[in-house]
């Protein structure tokens, strides 16, 4: 299978591993590379000296290509991608943010770097200062897509611009990334297959719940993590959709985000204090967020924990490993070519 992105990173198939805090580990980024995709570290919960550790930890496991990503508005996440940069990761992907900086200093040893956006003022802002391709998150995906839907946003994109376009947002299977080729895009990124593999860190608890779901069972809202983000349909979700920001949670999880990220409390708290009303309304939101998916992804806490998933998550059936899953996409997309030949002609 060859595409621009293909040729562009020197892997096999056109498939990342899109970057999931505490899911998108270094086991997880080497089998996917291994696999012929290019697997993508989450650094959002890690301080400089855990991702430098973790990308020479994926280093010792493969040697295919990968990727980082750096989510510019979580605190510590400029100090991260510095460290990317220092070891020469071959892909850096960031979001949330303007990362020309970055495209400057990857292109000065050859890495390649791709926006995440969720529109085209955004992807046509990466490309002019230089980025190598965008991965477009349509409202179907995980977390934090926007407005537009995957199969109306991929084609508004492949028009707009010359730099390649990656699909994320509704794709589980053979049939999502063939779809994805067909609108124009270069390749596919997926969280929500890849969550419920064997090689995921997924607590089990939620690995059953995302194949028992269906599409219809996700949330989409601001009140979960201050961006509009989709998540499981829980009675946890459901309440933190109802509760709105919760301070007094904020104040004692944002003490949890600064530890974690080992970061001087009163240095973290008076610095978002100072950045201004809405961007602090917008930490305390993110601070009760992080909190709740980290009880989901690595405890399992059904009573407090929250899963970032895409409508996808219906169309997942079973618990393969990473290699079975893309082996198996890509005879799924063969067949559906050789149909739509028949088809068509």
């Amino acid at each position: 299978m060859k595409t621009r992105i293909t040729e562009l990173l020197g892997i096999r198939y056109p498939i990342f591993l899109s970057g999931m805090s505490w899911i998108s580990v270094p086991e997880m980024v080497a089998a996917v590379s291994n696999g012929g995709g290019l697997g993508i570290l989450a650094t959002g919960p890690l301080t400089p000296e855990e991702t430098r550790a973790a990308i020479r930890k994926i280093r010792s496991l493969t040697d295919k290509p990968f990727g980082c990503n750096a989510t510019l508005l979580m605190p510590g996440a400029r100090e991260n991608a510095r460290v990317l940069l220092q070891e020469e990761v071959p892909v850096i992907n960031f979001a949330l943010g303007k990362g020309d900086w970055l495209v400057k200093e990857a292109h000065r040893y050859g890495g390649k770097v791709f926006a995440t956006v969720v529109n085209a003022r955004h992807a046509k802002r990466a490309q002019d200062y230089g980025a190598d391709g965008v991965i477009a998150t349509g409202n179907e995906a995980a977390a934090h897509g926007e407005a537009v839907t995957t199969f109306v946003l991929i084609p508004s994109l492949v028009d707009r611009l010359e730099i390649p376009v990656v699909a994320a947002g509704g794709v589980a299977d053979g049939r999502g990334l063939a779809a994805a080729l067909a609108l124009g895009a270069e390749g596919v990124a997926m969280g929500t297959r890849f969550m419920t593999t064997k090689e995921s860190p997924l607590h089990p608890n939620f690995k059953r719940l995302s194949i028992e779901k269906d599409v219809t069972d996700t949330i989409y809202s601001k009140r979960i993590d201050g961006i509009f983000c989709r998540v499981l349909n829980t009675d946890a979700a459901r309440k933190a959709v109802k509760r709105g920001l919760d301070i007094p949670a904020a104040l004692v999880n944002s003490r949890d985000v600064a530890r974690q990220l080992r970061m001087p409390y009163l240095k973290l708290f008076f610095g978002i204090l100072a950045s201004g009303y809405k961007n602090a309304v917008q930490m305390a939101y993110m601070a009760n967020g992080f909190k709740a998916f980290q009880l989901a992804t690595e405890e399992g806490d059904l009573e407090r924990g929250i899963l970032p998933v895409g409508q996808a998550t219906g169309l997942i059936h079973d618990e393969p490993t990473v290699a079975e899953v893309m082996e198996r996409m890509v005879a799924e997309a063969e067949a559906v070519k050789e149909r739509l030949v028949q088809s068509l002609s």
